[in-house]
């Protein structure tokens, strides 16, 4: 089934305009050239895509976020995961689908959810096919379409046209200011949500965070990272990942050249902040 999803949630991401900040946090920046990569599907070995782990352990129980790599002309077999999981696409063009249903090819930027459960197809094409993949719950497995079982999610396939970017609610509206699109979740309840925030060319300002977690990959551009505690300015390319735990303030700006667009992850509320 292909589901094409056209919606901005009237829900705030931002909180108090005065956070007060902790010191008790704890940061982590792993660039993609420091990712350590592996078989996505330890039975498929080296004929399959592979994976670098970003945070979390999807071999274990908990949630975690991935990279996954695939080559040019890849196409899985059709496969159920005992898992839902989210993706994002950073580079290349990726299908997720059933296996009887229109090619739709995704391009960089598009979101697509995959129930448990479900069989399908994943296939690649491109020269460079990167994708970010997210887990509320592992571990992750590949199983075969015999084990399929029903639930009542559906899948969305969102392409990177069809993604509705709006103001930051509570934010003063800025013509070239950063944008935000929801993608899952509710943060008005602070609840664990998925949004993307886009970076215009040039921006330099903050990321407050008040959630007890806030996990961030990049998907496009290249956007320059000051994390507490740590004086170093770390330029984060596609598939780089910034972390942090406990409420806390980073620095970020965007390249001159081009916008920088981020996933973002938290369990509460955020502010994107032009610096004055």
């Amino acid at each position: 089934m292909k589901t094409f999803l056209l919606f901005a949630l009237a829900v705030g991401v931002s909180g108090c305009d005065k956070p007060q900040v902790t010191t008790e946090t704890t940061s982590k920046v792993v660039l993609t050239s420091e990712v350590k990569w592996g078989p996505l599907n330890p039975a498929r070995g080296d004929k399959g895509p592979k994976a670098g782990t970003l945070w979390g352990d999807r071999t274990g129980s908990g949630p975690s976020g991935f990279l996954v790599k695939f080559v040019d002309g890849f196409s899985s077999p059709p496969h159920i995961h005992n898992i839902t999981y989210r993706g994002v696409v950073i580079s290349g063009r990726i299908l997720n689908d059933d296996p009887n249903a229109e090619d739709m090819w995704l391009p960089t930027g598009s979101f697509w959810t995959q129930p448990k459960g479900a069989v399908h197809i994943t296939a690649a094409n491109g020269s460079d096919n990167l994708a970010y993949i997210e887990i509320d719950e592992g571990p992750y497995l590949v199983l075969p379409p015999e084990k399929a079982f029903h639930t009542e999610e559906t899948p969305i396939n969102m392409d990177e046209s069809n993604i509705v970017w709006i103001d930051q609610p509570g934010m003063p509206a800025a013509a070239n200011g950063p944008k935000v699109a929801f993608l899952w979740g509710n943060p008005q309840d602070d609840q664990l949500n998925g949004t993307l925030v886009k970076l215009p060319a040039g921006f330099t300002g903050k990321i407050k965070s008040h959630g007890s977690t806030f996990r961030a990959v990049v998907i496009k551009g290249q956007p320059q990272c000051q994390v507490p505690g740590e004086t170093d300015v770390k330029t984060l390319e596609p598939g780089s990942y910034f972390g942090l735990t406990g409420e806390t303030v980073h620095q970020i700006s965007s390249e001159e050249e081009g916008e920088s667009v981020i996933d973002v992850r938290t369990d509460g509320k955020y502010e994107v902040v032009p610096a004055k």
